[in-house]
């Protein structure tokens, strides 16, 4: 019976099980994650290598005018060294880790997720994804708040494939679209796109890709060609989060 066991371990039946445990629901960028990983042992002794976590979102890629959704890890953590679980043996793991800066917020369709994964030596690996809410840090959410105090809605946003000169660490970049609902400049731009790249807690670079409404024949006609968009990029001090909506302001009154 032992013997029959280890076999149907080797495959996956039986065999270990792995359960991820956040302290909570949400995580905001930057702020550190903890909770357990539960590892519950199956029917026969096993040894574990390895226990490991990813965090993980997906991205949209264009290639030959299609749109693909590839999937990205933003961050693997391990965890523990390796142990033995004998049958029906419950052990946990505690886990405490910093969520990275360019960990992308969950708004629109976009999702991120845990994976908690387990190396067992002779068997099928068991793995467990647990969906988490990230919540944008307080310098972002402050910079988004001020488009929308400008006459802007958030309209989508996504993760999609950074071109070289935007790429950093990840190969995509979160966009976020807004369009003008009110204020002065509704009826001025068909969109405005906004990016960051946190650079630390305190510093952060801010992409404004801003989409002039065509106006007449020569307006039409630089929107056909692209020549209605102008990325601006600037960088924001946390002490100067207080006159964000001026900087904006004046970036928009510039390119309107």
């Amino acid at each position: 019976m032992s013997f029959f066991n280890k076999i149907l371990a080797s495959v996956g039946i039986g065999s270990a099980k792995v359960d991820a445990k956040l302290s909570g629901s949400s995580i905001r960028v930057g702020d550190e994650a903890e909770g357990i990983i539960e590892v519950k042992g199956g029917n026969v002794e096993q040894s574990i290598d390895e226990i490991y976590l990813t965090i993980n979102t997906n991205y949209e890629k264009e290639e030959n005018d299609r749109v693909l959704h590839k999937q990205a890890v933003i961050s693997t953590v391990k965890l523990n060294e390796p142990f033995v679980i004998m049958p029906g043996e419950i052990k946990t793991v505690p886990f405490r880790f910093e969520l990275p800066l360019d960990t992308p917020i969950t708004a629109g369709s976009i999702k991120v997720w845990l994976q908690t994964g387990m190396d067992i030596k002779g068997s099928v690996d068991p793995t467990d994804r647990d969906f988490v809410t990230i919540l944008p840090n307080h310098m972002v959410e402050h910079i988004l708040n001020a488009v929308k105090e400008l006459g802007f809605t958030l309209r989508k946003v996504k993760n999609e494939e950074a071109s070289y000169k935007l790429r950093k660490r990840l190969p995509f970049v979160q966009e976020f679209e807004f369009v003008p609902t009110k204020g002065p400049y509704y009826g001025k731009y068909d969109e405005v796109e906004v990016m960051f790249n946190q650079i630390n807690n305190e510093k952060i670079e801010v992409f404004i890709e801003v989409d002039r409404r065509a106006r007449g024949i020569s307006g039409l006609f630089s929107e056909a060609l692209d020549l209605d968009e102008t990325i601006v990029k600037f960088t924001l001090h946390e002490q100067e989060l207080g006159n964000v909506k001026e900087i904006l302001k004046d970036i928009l009154n510039k390119h309107s």
